[in-house]
């Protein structure tokens, strides 16, 4: 049974047409395989996923969807996928433009150390 959230993004995504809503369907699907154990809510008017907190949310922009990863700060990134934000004091972001294409694996080892990282009430294994 969907949840009031995964609807919420059902229409989010289902109404945004265009490049930007493949590459959030995509990323959705990406998450739910590698991170199973989170929820998907609707904050802020964009789809966030949660687990024991928020972990990542997903932004549209008018050139750009954005994957802000709340305690991006404290996560470690050897791919260097973040490429926004970097200045923030505890989130990081990752700004994808059209055509744009990221490293899957990289994608997925960045989803769980969120995941993991607030698994462990926010402290580095």
């Amino acid at each position: 049974m969907a949840t009031d959230s995964s609807q919420e993004i059902d229409k989010f995504l289902n109404d945004l047409t265009d490049w930007r809503g493949k590459w959030i369907k995509q990323f959705r699907a990406l998450i739910l395989k590698t991170a199973p154990e989170v929820t998907e809510e609707w904050k802020w008017g964009v789809p966030v996923w949660a687990y024991k907190g928020n972990v990542v949310a997903s932004g549209v922009f008018k050139d750009h969807v954005k994957l802000n990863f709340f305690k991006g700060a404290s996560l470690s990134d050897p791919k260097h996928l973040f490429n926004a934000g970097l200045e923030a004091k505890a989130t990081r972001a990752i700004d994808i433009g059209e055509g744009d294409k990221l490293d899957e694996t990289a994608l997925k080892d960045l989803i769980r150390a969120a995941v993991d990282f607030n698994k462990v009430g926010g402290k580095k294994k």
